[in-house]
This record gives structure tokens, sequence and C-alpha cells, in this order.
């Protein structure tokens, strides 16, 4: 969610458990404007907070001229002081797929991970212990990355793609109709589109190239991985992931109001097949 108006928008998401007490909210507030001056973005985002065992993570977004692709990840312990996350490169993603349970909250932390491989076959064959040191603020990095990649939510039509292929705010939204947002195929994933590619040129026929650039969330396997509900009568829609348990969206229908946080574990919910 945009740090702009952040203190009114979180409570948007309260019912779906995202709640910031009034101290880490006139931090942010402060903080944030500060972070974007220093760093030159155009916009600075909320992302969320992951609960680590010592301490928890507040991460915060910033994006440059393209809203997709130019855009970097920072962390805080005390929602003041802020450090730059590393890129989560796909050597990065492996390597701390190992890693299971929860966050320690040290960035310092080092994960030692023991690598058995077989060397030669049959009687002869002889085993080699090899000790992979993995870095907490690589692992963090990695599953911020995952969760962008699989829950991230934005509204059919907030975004559009120039003929450049920059994306960019659309300032000519307005917000979906209070019909149109009770519909997941009206909300899109935030990422590099991966099920576009694979449609036929008959299923591509009646979308829009500017808007329709992305993946709706309709389609994700399994079905039934999101959850849609109205509150205050339908003027508010919140949606809710099984997948990454904690990850929430709003929209106010009619209104350009929109965004998502990520408050958890930083776990994914490996059982859901198994749970629908």
């Amino acid at each position: 969610m945009e740090a702009e108006g952040l203190h009114l928008s979180v409570d948007y998401v309260g019912s779906c458990g995202i709640l910031l007490s009034p101290e880490h909210k006139a931090s942010l507030q402060n903080s944030l404007v500060i972070l974007q001056n220093h760093y030159k973005f155009n916009r600075v985002f909320f992302w969320g907070k992951i609960l680590g065992i010592k301490g928890d993570y507040f991460i915060a977004q910033g994006t440059g001229n393209d809203e997709l692709a130019d855009r970097k990840t920072l962390y805080s312990l005390d929602c003041v002081t802020w450090g730059l996350l590393p890129q989560a490169t796909q050597a990065i993603r492996e390597q701390c797929s190992v890693v299971k349970g929860r966050f320690i909250g040290d960035p310092s932390h080092e994960y030692e991970h023991v690598e058995i491989k077989r060397i030669g076959e049959g009687e002869d064959a002889t085993e080699e212990e090899n000790t992979i040191m993995i870095k907490e603020e690589d692992r963090l990095a990695s599953v911020i990355a995952h969760i962008d990649e699989e829950v991230a939510v934005v509204p059919r039509g907030a975004y559009v793609k120039t003929p450049h292929g920059t994306v960019l705010k659309n300032r000519s939204f307005e917000g979906l109709s209070v019909t149109e947002s009770g519909k997941l195929h009206n909300y899109f994933h935030f990422r590099d589109p991966v099920r576009l590619n694979e449609k036929t040129l008959l299923e591509k026929a009646d979308l829009d190239k500017s808007i329709d650039f992305l993946d709706p969330i309709h389609e994700d396997i399994p079905r039934g991985s999101w959850s849609l509900k109205f509150e205050r009568g339908s003027g508010l829609v919140c949606i809710q992931s099984a997948l990454w348990p904690g990850l929430a969206f709003y929209h106010v229908p009619h209104t350009q109001k929109f965004g998502y946080a990520y408050f958890g574990t930083g776990e994914k919910n490996k059982d859901l097949p198994f749970m629908l």
C-alpha cells in the first residue's frame, strides 16, 4: 500500500488481522518520506511485516520510472533506519530454498546447511560433506520476491503499458464498479506475465493490450487459493491468499484506493492442495 496516507490505508485491512501500533504508524509516516527523498523514488510503498523470533522486519518498496521492473526493496527493524536488500537472483533463491522454519530477526544471522555429495559408484563410493552458509538477509530478499511473484495483486486497469513497454500508473483509473470488484477475473498478478503468452490468438482477441498485459488471479492453480469478501456493505473489497497466509488486498469500489500488505512469518502454505 502506498506510503502516502498509510495511517488511513492500513485500517482497510484491519479485519484481516493487519494492524500497526500508533508508534509504528507515526515512525513509518516520517521515515518513508525521508526514504523517498534519499533514494529518489517516484513512489514508496509499505509492503508489510515479516515476523521473526527475536525481532520483526518492516518492509518497504520504492519504484522508479517503470512501476513493475524498476522496483527496490528495503527493510527495517525499528521503522526508522532502512537497509537496501540485495537483488533476489535465481542462484540466491535456489540456495535459500533449503532453509526451513521461522526467521530469526537478525539480518547478520547465518544458517548452516550441510550438503552430502556421493562420489564414485558401487562399493568404492564415498560421501563428501559440503557446508554452505546462507545469510538471513538473502533469505529475506528471496521470500519477498516469491511473495511478490505469487500473490501481489492489483485491480484491472490500475496500470497501463506504454508502446515502449514501460508500466505506468493509470491516471484515468477511477476504480472498479461494485459488480466488477466482486469477480476475481478483474484482479491481476503484479509481475511479468507467465500464462498470458501461452494463450491462443482467439483467447487474446478480446483483451486490451494496454491494460490486459498481466495474468488474472482466477486462473491460479490450485483453484480456491483466493477468498474475496465485501465489507462495510459494498464499500470495501478484501481479498486474502491461502497460499501465503497473511497477505491481504483491499480495494474501495469507484475510487483509486487499493493496495496490499503482508503480515506473516514468511512461510508458504505447502499443504494448500490437501486443504481444498
